[in-house]
């Protein structure tokens, strides 16, 4: 199908929603520390990528689950949806995250400051927390933008974690992590073991990020005394077309796993 064809198509909505971005200061990347689950974080940067950059203060912003359930190639079908999805809103309004201010002490943060939930229309209106503010609204510098589209595939919660940190590090090509550092980052302490953390955390977000992020990823450790002590990423990002029209193939094939895929309508042949 020609590209002018599906333009007024839900496909077309559903491919703008996709390339929403999702606008962080580094400090809120980079210095904070929470467990959200991968639902809640998915959430989370759906409401942050409608944060627009004339925004001057933090709106009610108009969350349609309808559309959400879409963009996250949930099963609308599932009768469930809603009142899980309304369960994570209760749990991320109840959340707070922990972050080092630049003096060296640390502070909470909430996510959330208001939800309202309309049940004719199936739309909630979300308040982000005024607190908020200073990592969201009015970045000059120092922050990192990405597409909401390379979070929507992944299936760890770990992965879109370890993947806006390395985003916001993208510019120096790598970076060294003290293993420890990085679990406590990830909430991934519970990994005491550092086979399992290899296994169930490291290695899983690296091959999701490679298969469906802008990100290509490897990583070398680093041993002081016996002991796996540090971990280098390689950071590099995709610029070669065909590379990122692959990944955006494989995303589009997770989240609608039973539709043609959305490139091929457009380009008119199987990549």
């Amino acid at each position: 199908m020609p590209a002018k064809d599906i333009k007024n198509t839900p496909q077309r909505k559903m491919m703008e929603l996709r390339n929403y971005k999702v606008v962080k200061s580094n400090d809120l990347i980079q210095k904070s520390r929470f467990n959200l689950s991968l639902q809640e974080q998915k959430i989370i940067l759906y409401l942050i990528s409608k944060v627009k950059p004339e925004d001057t203060e933090l709106k009610e912003y108009i969350f349609e689950i309808r559309d959400f359930c879409k963009i996250c190639g949930i099963d609308l079908n599932n009768g469930q949806n809603y009142k899980n999805i309304k369960q994570t809103l209760k749990s991320l309004r109840d959340k707070s995250i922990w972050i080092t201010l630049e003096d060296g002490s640390e502070t909470t943060l909430s996510w959330i400051d208001k939800i309202t939930i309309n049940k004719n229309n199936g739309s909630i209106k979300i308040k982000i927390d005024d607190m908020m503010k200073p990592y969201l609204i009015h970045l000059q510098r120092h922050f990192t933008s990405y597409e909401l589209l390379y979070t929507l595939a992944m299936r760890s919660q770990y992965s879109i974690r370890l993947y806006e940190i390395l985003k916001s590090y993208a510019y120096k090509k790598n970076k060294i992590f003290d293993i420890e550092d990085l679990k406590r980052t990830l909430s991934a302490e519970n990994y005491t073991r550092f086979p399992d953390f290899k296994r169930y955390v490291l290695d899983i977000a690296v091959r999701e990020m490679n298969e469906f992020s802008d990100l290509a990823i490897a990583y070398e450790l680093i041993k002081e005394s016996r002991r796996y002590a540090k971990i280098n990423f390689s950071i590099q990002i995709k610029k070669n077309m065909q590379d990122r029209m692959q990944t955006w193939a494989r995303i589009d094939e997770i989240i609608n796993p039973e539709q043609i895929s959305l490139l091929e309508k457009t380009c008119g042949e199987k990549i």
